[in-house]
């Protein structure tokens, strides 16, 4: 494990001596500017380890990115190798088609205490739903965002992350975006507790996400990288690029469908990823995840 050589991936060249918010928020927005939220080991025929060198191999020395345990779990070491004080947390993350949350903790969050204050920090959820910066953990709060504005509401030591939604400007109407969500105002995230994790608890939510087929992991391959401005997102053959508050409280959202052969050469441009083995893509069912 070499601190240097993870700044060098997420092109990191600030300062790291002081442990405050200011590093702490550079840091992570180097970290989802630079390492996609991505599946595509599922559909390349790979398997998903939890072990810490392996995801440092792949994310770091591999150029790839990685879902919430893989992303989350290298944010921790790198967070804990300068001195914060880290704790890893378990979510059950909302199912908009059922209109409850998952069964069973399904995602991996941090906590980071920074004097009397805790936050939320959170390197793994991906598409229009990642946070930006890290969340101030107290209920009631509007946090405005780039990305939108997001809260906690706490009810009886459960947290709960929700997102508010701007309107959507899509140019080209041709191209379904799959579901209708212009009425929702407000998006239930994922639910937590404070309750401190072990990466061990979580080998069963990763075998199980990779081999049930009908997880949204198995039925759906996908790719997301935050930018500067907004975020691009390639969904089976779906690639959709948006940019947050484009004009009057709106994002552009510009969708365009890709032929086989265009796929290596978009998961380079766009996602700096370079795959080893041949990769499938697929986007079965609908989802307003995405």
């Amino acid at each position: 494990m070499d601190i240097k050589e993870y700044f060098a991936r997420i092109s990191y060249q600030g300062s790291y001596s002081k442990l405050d918010l200011a590093t702490l928020t550079d840091i992570f927005q180097h970290h989802i500017r630079a390492v996609p939220f991505e599946n595509l080991s599922i559909h390349c025929g790979e398997r998903i380890e939890l072990d810490l060198e392996a995801t440092y191999n792949k994310i770091v020395r591999k150029k790839r990115g990685g879902w919430c345990m893989e992303n989350n779990n290298l944010l921790s070491w790198v967070l804990k190798t300068l001195g914060y004080d880290i704790t890893l947390l378990g979510a059950r993350v909302y199912v908009p088609e059922r209109d409850a949350y998952a069964d069973e903790m399904d995602h991996l969050l941090l906590k980071v205490v920074l004097g009397d204050k805790s936050y939320i920090v959170d390197g793994g959820f991906g598409m229009a739903y990642q946070m930006w910066q890290p969340m101030e953990l107290v209920s009631g709060k509007d946090q405005p965002q780039t990305p939108g504005v997001f809260r906690f509401l706490e009810e009886s030591g459960a947290w709960h992350l929700e997102k508010v939604k701007r309107k959507q400007w899509v140019p080209d109407q041709s191209i379904s975006t799959s579901h209708n969500v212009e009425k929702e105002a407000c998006r239930q995230i994922y639910l937590f507790t404070l309750q401190p994790r072990d990466i061990e608890e979580f080998r069963g939510c990763n075998t199980r996400l990779q081999t049930l087929p009908d997880t949204l992991f198995m039925t759906k391959s996908f790719c997301s990288l935050q930018t500067t401005t907004g975020i691009r997102t390639l969904v089976g053959w779906k690639l959709t690029e948006m940019t947050y508050n484009y004009k009057d409280n709106t994002d552009l959202v510009e969708i365009r469908m890709l032929a086989d052969e265009e796929m290596e050469k978009t998961l380079k441009e766009k996602f700096n990823i370079t795959l080893e083995n041949k990769f499938v893509p697929i986007n079965m069912g609908s989802s307003s995840m995405f």
